[in-house]
């Protein structure tokens, strides 16, 4: 066995796989896991939608039926981008550049969007800029970021900050406050269509959004990781010369490469 400072240790092959083989003996029970907790997301209930809500999108005016395409199920991106923002935000930014051809989507009957509150000429505009083609509408005119808690304001709506309530939060040592209003937050929430009638099946925040951040799926799968301050084993990045951390956030096309 040789030691690289804080890098792995380097050993034989054989001892590589022996090393591997036990690594995925757990990758298999966190595979099984997730399958577990995927078919228990199935099985949530379901909230029926009654308010009309309407987006603006290229075409106009449309309704939240509008936006699934003629397809049953829709998947919308909660897009931080303010009103008087004069950019979106640059993770949710980032977590779109990774954005697709949605034609694997579309095949198993499911539309994706992104839905921001910033006017549509500002979201044209900016998505024309980035070069991203992906349907992104406008709520500037609808409740629907606020009852999906995707913007939060208290005196719009009850708070509920990743499922917390103003109380609960408090109790958590995480009270919310005035300053706080019109905090806008990323997401993603899951629809269901059948017949003339649309269905709120599932929502996520904060890290329950990271699997589409970032490229961090295959950052994962590496020595470095993601090269955050919190990550273990502490002290990889160091003998490459490399600052923990990652780069500052920023607009993809500001980072030059």
């Amino acid at each position: 066995m040789t030691m690289m400072n804080n890098l792995p240790t380097v050993v034989s092959r054989e001892q590589w796989r022996a090393a591997r083989m036990e690594l995925l003996n757990k990758e298999k029970e966190h595979t099984h896991a997730g399958d577990r907790i995927n078919a228990e997301r199935r099985r949530l209930p379901m909230v029926r939608v009654d308010k009309a809500y309407v987006f603006e999108g290229p075409d106009g005016k449309v309704s939240l039926a509008d936006l699934f395409e003629g397809r049953p199920q829709l998947v919308v991106h909660h897009f931080m981008f303010g009103p008087d923002w004069d950019t979106a935000c640059p993770s949710c930014s980032s977590a779109a550049d990774g954005i697709g051809n949605p034609r694997q989507l579309h095949v198993r009957n499911t539309t994706l969007v992104a839905v921001s509150r910033a006017p549509y000429p500002k979201i044209a505009a900016y998505r024309d800029r980035m070069g991203w083609t992906f349907p992104w509408y406008s709520s500037y005119d609808s409740d629907f970021n606020y009852d999906y808690h995707a913007t939060l304001d208290d005196r719009v709506e009850p708070v509920l900050m990743d499922f917390h309530t103003e109380a609960e939060l408090a109790a958590r040592g995480e009270p919310w406050t005035p300053d706080m209003r019109g905090t806008e937050m990323p997401g993603i929430s899951a629809f269901l269509r059948v017949g003339d009638e649309v269905f709120h099946t599932y929502s996520t925040y904060g890290r329950g959004i990271q699997q589409f951040h970032h490229g961090y799926p295959y950052l994962d799968l590496t020595v470095l990781g993601r090269q955050e301050q919190w990550e273990e084993p502490k002290g990889r990045a160091e003998p490459l010369g490399l600052q923990v951390g990652g780069p500052n956030m920023r607009l993809p096309d500001e980072y030059g490469t």
